[in-house]
């Protein structure tokens, strides 16, 4: 028994990895395939039994995975960001949230004839959304860039708000089962709340002092946060039942907006954490579904997810969006897209666990219907999210930016060219005087590492469609062209070979997946910076008819060839230049060397 208790429990977190590695692949929200999963290793199979797995141990860890989780979403809600994003995002999160609430409560109230109660409970589950299923879907999709800040942000801002509704409703729920008057009824929920949101934010602050004070090692700082949070909620769980979820909640969020509190190393390991969690979590909680429960639903559970999607959605960015600058066809594409993610099956397993043990008449439905409303809307919006941006015309155009990952003098050269060029350029880079520069001319940057899980949340791919790496760290450069030639596709990823010290084969990747190299690989990036005049001047001329890309190279054979700009608006970058092909339409920029230098004050194109 010792020995299959094991395989199956390495079992789910390998399944887990693999579901996450496949969703990245293809694109699409990997709760979607980690519930599949679930299903099928649960009631269709009969491999997974999470009650006879786990026992009584099932809830506590249910519990304490959902309050990581809900900490870790609850640290990107800056409040500022709500009031820096406009007016659409704040009204998305706030009376977008009511909008959707309102809706779901009363279609469940219905169609699926629950009590009040439990329908506002299900109905405020599913006012989440969450960056995990949106930005999947958003790079696939590609809309324009209003509508896809507008749909990251709410993503990203919506999740713990919408938590913390669920959280209140459930703690009301509960109270309405204990309490023998309005007056306790009233009197044991602001317990809960005034339990909770006190210990979160005085032990949130305490260690955000603790943190800016640097009074814990660096490597001692992200186990602290976790044993804090498990702390906190232990603890508030102790002192008043079903506070926990909340404090955990506000602890998060009152970190998030301290003062100069940096929490970005902390952020990136609770991320990483939250995978694992998140993986074998909804394996096993799937795993428990009853494919009864799903079928029993029957017409009441499609009528809701048809209200969500063609009722709460279009209403709520209606409203939200009142007084903006959206067209029609942008508010109408605002009120197609809305998947429910990660936080709304958390809770909701958790919460149908709990009322599952108070004896809730429909608890055991609660996990089948919102199940079904993550599984509904991710499909049917991954399937139609291109054909709808297309139909309404609001999909961005072909993308032919580049994203140039590095901010030494060479790259800074290669984007301020392009910039020139008229092509849309982004720099990221964790150096911050280089980011600073790139900055002070004009560039659109990114402060950061392009590979990192911030960058999946935060860095903007609107209109870019190719990776130019050329970073000083050849290991980030080789990590960002595997991480972006499934992004941008492995025709479209390019980066130089590496110098005389860095460039042993043996700390090389192999092949392709380090992307496509410069020159041939007859020069590195130590050998152009070393060719770069001080001051650097490029110059672009056209390719026509009467003057080919031959009679160019036989007129001006020293200059450093840099790119090509097609006719159709596309960069290319000289792999050997026996091999290009330059039709006329087409501009060559290219950095002048020796003689041909001209004045610092010349003009730099043609």
């Amino acid at each position: 028994m010792h020995s299959s208790n094991l395989i199956i429990l390495g079992g789910v977190l390998v399944a887990g990895f693999a579901c996450q590695w496949i969703a990245w692949r293809v694109k699409l929200p990997s709760i979607l395939f980690l519930l599949l999963t679930g299903i099928i290793a649960g009631p269709v199979l009969g491999w997974l039994r999470p009650n006879e797995l786990f026992g009584e141990l099932l809830e506590p860890i249910v519990s304490l995975a959902v309050a990581v989780i809900l900490y870790e979403g609850s640290m990107t809600l800056k409040l500022a960001e709500i009031r820096g994003h406009g007016n659409v995002v704040r009204n998305l999160v706030t009376f977008g949230v009511l909008i959707t609430w309102f809706v779901a409560t009363l279609t469940a109230r219905a169609f699926l004839g629950w009590d009040i109660y439990l329908a506002a409970l299900f109905g405020a589950i599913v006012t989440v959304s969450g960056p995990t299923v949106i930005l999947p879907l958003l790079r696939t999709v590609r809309p324009t860039k209003a509508l896809s800040n507008i749909l990251r942000w709410e993503g990203i801002l919506v999740d713990p708000l919408g938590a913390i509704l669920a959280v209140l409703v459930f703690n009301f729920i509960v109270v309405t089962q204990t309490a023998a008057t309005t007056g306790q009824l009233f009197y044991t929920l602001g317990l809960i709340i005034v339990v909770g949101a006190g210990l979160g934010v005085i032990v949130g602050h305490s260690l955000g002092v603790v943190l800016k004070n640097h009074w814990l090692p660096d490597f001692l700082r992200d186990y602290a946060a976790l044993a804090t949070v498990i702390l906190v909620f232990t603890l508030a769980e102790a002192v008043e039942s079903e506070s926990g979820l909340l404090a955990v909640t506000v602890m998060g969020v009152w970190q998030a907006n301290m003062k100069d509190l940096d929490l970005e190393d902390i952020l990136d390991f609770k991320e990483s954490l939250t995978l694992v969690l998140v993986a074998g979590l909804f394996i096993v909680l799937a795993a428990r579904v009853e494919l009864e429960n799903i079928v029993g639903l029957g017409a009441g559970a499609i009528a809701v997810l048809l209200a969500l999607q063609f009722i709460a959605g279009p209403l709520r960015a209606l409203v939200c969006s009142i007084g903006s600058d959206l067209s029609g066809r942008e508010r109408a594409y605002l009120g197609w897209i809305f998947p429910r993610g990660i936080v709304a099956a958390a809770v909701s397993a958790l919460f149908a666990l709990r009322l599952e043990r108070m004896g809730y008449p429909g608890a055991e439905n609660l996990v089948s219907i919102v199940f079904t409303i993550i599984v509904g809307t991710v499909v049917i919006q991954s399937l139609s999210g291109s054909a709808v941006a297309r139909l309404l015309k609001v999909a961005s155009p072909d993308p032919k930016g580049v994203l140039v990952v590095g901010s030494n003098r060479l790259a800074l050269l290669y984007a301020m060219a392009m910039h020139e060029a008229g092509q849309r350029v982004v720099v990221a880079s964790m150096n911050w005087d280089g980011v600073r520069l790139a900055r002070m001319a004009g560039l659109p940057v990114f402060y950061g590492s392009p590979v990192s899980t911030y960058a999946e949340r935060h860095l903007d791919l609107t209109g870019l469609g190719q990776l130019l790496a050329m970073s000083d760290r050849p290991g980030l450069n080789e990590l960002a062209c595997v991480s972006y030639r499934y992004e941008f596709g492995r025709e479209s990823v390019y980066t130089f070979k590496q110098d005389s010290e860095a460039g042993h084969e043996k700390h090389q990747i192999s092949g392709e997946a380090a992307g496509r190299v410069l020159f041939g690989g007859q020069k590195s990036m130590e050998d152009l910076l070393a060719l770069i005049p001080d001051p650097a001047q490029t110059k672009t001329t056209e390719i026509t008819d009467t003057f080919s890309f031959a009679d160019y190279r036989s007129k001006y054979p020293e200059r450093l060839l840099l790119f090509i700009k097609t006719p159709g608006g596309h960069v290319r970058f000289p792999l050997g230049e026996e091999d290009m092909k330059v039709p006329a339409g087409s501009s060559v920029t290219a950095l002048i060397l020796g003689e041909e230098q001209p004045p610092a004050d010349s003009d730099n194109g043609s």
